[in-house]
This record gives C-alpha cells, sequence and structure tokens, in this order.
C-alpha cells in the first residue's frame, strides 16, 4: 500500500493560494498513490479566538477546498484526506473531508476528541470512525487530539485497518513527537500516517515533523519504524510504501 502526507503551513489570509499549493503538494505523490494526508485545518491555520473568527474561513464539505483537491484526487486516482472548518447551519465542526478516487467526498469526519484550542469554538465530531477500502488495504482517520481517546484506539484494535490517516497540529511541547504516537498506536497493527504543520500561528508553535509509522514484529519485542519524516519547518511531501523490505531510517521505539 502506497501512503503519503503533505506537512503544510495553512495561512487564513491568503485562502486560495494556499489551496492551490495544497493542491500541487498532492498532486506530486503521483498516481499509484492510495492515500495522501494533508493536516488538521489544513489551509487555514488552527488557531482561532472564538467562533466568530472561526467562522470567517468555515466552508462546507464540497466547498472551495473540496473543490480544489476533487480533480486531483481524480486524476491520480487516490483518496485525499483532509482537515477544515466545516460550517453545519449554526454548527462548526473540526473536520476532515475524505475525497475518493472519483473525486466524489466519500465521507466527513467530524473530530471527537476536542483539544483546549477547539473547545471553544468546535461542537464535538458526531460523525463516529469509519474505515475505507482502496485496492491494497483499508484505512480510518482520527484526527490531532484523537490519538488520546480510548474509543478510536478501541475502533482501529477492532476493525484493524491497515492504516490510520492522521490529519494534525500537533504542538510543540519539547518531547519526541514520534515517540509518543508509536506509544498511542502500540496496542494496533495499523501503520499511522501524520500529516502536521509547522511554525507558529498567534503565539503558538507547531511540531512539524510529519511521519509514516509502522509497527514491525522482531526478536525480542515490537518496534515502529520511520518509513519517512518531515522536518521540524517547511512545506514537504512524505510518501512511503508499508512493508517496504528495508525501511529507513532506524528504528523508532520498543516495547
Amino acid at each position: 500500500m502506497r501512503v503519503a502526507a503533505v506537512q503544510f503551513r495553512g495561512d487564513r489570509a491568503d485562502l486560495d493560494g494556499r489551496r492551490a499549493a495544497l493542491a500541487r503538494w498532492v498532486w506530486g505523490a503521483g498516481p499509484g498513490t492510495d492515500v495522501v494526508v494533508c493536516p488538521e485545518l489544513a489551509v487555514s491555520g488552527y488557531v482561532f479566538e472564538d467562533p466568530t473568527d472561526a467562522g470567517r474561513v468555515a466552508e462546507a464539505p464540497t466547498g472551495p477546498t473540496f473543490q480544489a483537491l476533487a480533480p486531483v484526487a481524480r486524476a491520480l486516482g487516490t483518496f485525499v484526506v483532509c482537515g477544515f472548518v466545516e460550517r453545519d447551519q449554526d454548527r462548526l465542526f473540526n473536520s476532515a473531508m475524505v475525497i475518493d478516487p472519483a473525486g466524489e467526498l466519500a465521507f466527513v469526519y467530524r473530530k471527537t476528541l476536542l483539544y483546549e484550542l477547539d473547545e471553544h469554538w468546535a461542537t464535538p465530531g458526531d460523525s463516529g470512525y469509519a474505515t475505507f477500502v482502496t485496492d491494497r488495504g483499508d484505512f480510518t482517520v482520527g484526527i490531532c487530539m484523537d490519538l488520546n481517546d480510548p474509543g478510536m484506539i478501541g475502533f482501529v484494535e477492532r476493525s484493524a485497518p491497515r492504516v490510520l490517516a492522521f490529519p494534525t497540529n500537533w504542538l510543540e511541547e519539547g518531547s519526541d513527537v514520534w515517540t509518543y504516537w508509536a506509544w498511542r498506536m502500540d496496542t494496533t497493527r495499523t501503520a499511522l500516517v501524520a500529516a502536521n504543520t509547522w511554525g507558529e500561528e498567534r503565539g503558538v508553535a507547531f511540531s512539524g515533523r510529519s511521519a509514516i509509522l509502522q509497527r514491525r514484529e522482531r526478536t525480542g519485542g515490537r518496534r515502529w519504524w520511520v518509513l519517512a519524516a518531515g522536518e521540524q519547518t517547511g512545506d514537504a511531501l512524505l510518501h512511503a510504501e508499508l512493508d517496504a523490505p528495508r525501511p529507513t531510517p532506524a528504528d523508532l521505539v520498543s516495547s
């Protein structure tokens, strides 16, 4: 199964420009990629003062971000997962659209476990978790803080998708983010495709370091391999073939 993650920084002052740039990064994943994952709230940025502030960048699931990415998904024949501020009548959600290889909207996942920076503007998600089938494996979607939700981990354990598509805006907290992500996933056999943002927004710093992680069984215990890794700063495209015979760099963490 071929997967990709786009590390990307949004800009609410240039939504159309960032949509076009994001579409170019997704296009770079190329034909034959099964799923491309973009960050949480990918084009708008993450930090909002209140619902009015978030509402200025909110859109319908088939709004401008979908319109920018759907032709790329269709041309490549790939699933695309992308975070956005969703407006549903008078409610706002921290959501991720799932665009299928035909360029159609397959699902809208709404973040279940809100972080403190979401709580003052977003409604907790009510979509539930779901799986999607590609030609070479299935995947599910969770957003950022959902990795700390026992309900999501339980769903992944039971449904055993090959991939967790993970749009995130993970903060810089001075710790090894890959080790933490691997620890949260360690009761599963599911690879993690984490697409993060980077830099600073309204005084909040983000960690970058998007990654594609896969667990391997080895003598003496399980280990997580970093199949592809982003830097702390800068937009980037990561891609990997799951179950590649010689993943690099070296294993991340033992359990």
